[in-house]
């Protein structure tokens, strides 16, 4: 399967200490190595980076790595491919506009005898599950709410409902973002953590490698940070609850409910 990793903070943060453990995943830590992908929202656009090579190895992972790029929302994904042929169409965060706003959507996990009817709004241009899963959701809730984005508890209510109905299919949990919050369905595995003052010295996983936060935050700066396993060995993550959607906002939850 794949892995998934979030962001969304409250002024915006950089993510390359986190991105740093989590990109030694594809290929290098863990045999996530099919292609990867990470995007940031700044404002209305986004910046999209894509690769079919192992983000272990991959040069323009090195790229990001060292490249302080600062946004409220980002969404990344390292590929273990189940269904779709390892191409860069098939690799993850896709992304679509809706009502004038871009979303990305980032999918881990298998969905069965998942064959929607697409009314040609939103269209696959790759071969698998995710992308086909993500343009059905976005489907939907145009259908639902015509031409204006609704208000986020009506919105979030719909995707409640609709990512109950995707996830009868298989296993499906799955970032989500517009720019202006992060939704985060946990099928079976996503944890979280809120880094905000007073803020400590953290550790990665799957590098030695730490980060004084104290020492590159201000005070008032306060980000969640959201993955398919911890990458921190000294800090509290929280694990979620199988079948439960949450929505960031602001650097912390501002939403749960459950979906199984």
């Amino acid at each position: 399967m794949c892995q998934l990793l979030g962001m969304n903070g409250n002024t915006p943060t950089d993510i390359c200490f986190s991105f740093e453990g989590f990109r030694t995943r594809g290929g290098l830590t863990d045999v996530h190595k099919d292609g990867w992908g990470i995007a940031f929202f700044e404002g209305p656009g986004c910046r999209v980076f894509l690769d079919v090579e192992p983000s272990a190895h991959s040069a323009v992972a090195e790229l990001v790595r060292h490249y302080p790029i600062h946004s409220k929302n980002v969404i990344a994904h390292i590929r273990k491919a189940t269904q779709g042929r390892i191409a860069l169409e098939n690799t993850h965060p896709f992304q679509r506009e809706l009502w004038g706003r871009y979303w990305l959507f980032a999918h881990n996990g298998n969905l069965k005898e998942f064959a929607p009817v697409l009314d040609g709004s939103f269209v696959p241009v790759g071969d698998t599950d995710s992308e086909l899963a993500f343009c059905f959701l976005l489907q939907r809730l145009r259908k639902e709410f015509g031409d204006a984005m609704p208000l986020r508890q009506p919105m979030f209510d719909f995707l409640t409902g609709i990512t109950r109905e995707i996830a009868a299919h298989g296993e499906f949990n799955f970032l989500l973002s517009n720019g202006n919050c992060l939704y985060a369905h946990c099928a079976t595995k996503l944890a979280y953590i809120v880094r905000q003052a007073p803020f400590a010295v953290a550790h990665l996983k799957d590098q030695d490698v730490s980060v004084d936060f104290s020492a590159v935050t201000n005070p008032d700066d306060r980000v969640a940070v959201i993955a398919t396993l911890p990458l921190t060995d000294n800090e509290a993550w929280t694990t979620m609850e199988p079948g439960t959607l949450m929505v960031f906002k602001e650097g912390m939850p501002a939403a749960e409910a459950r979906t199984a």
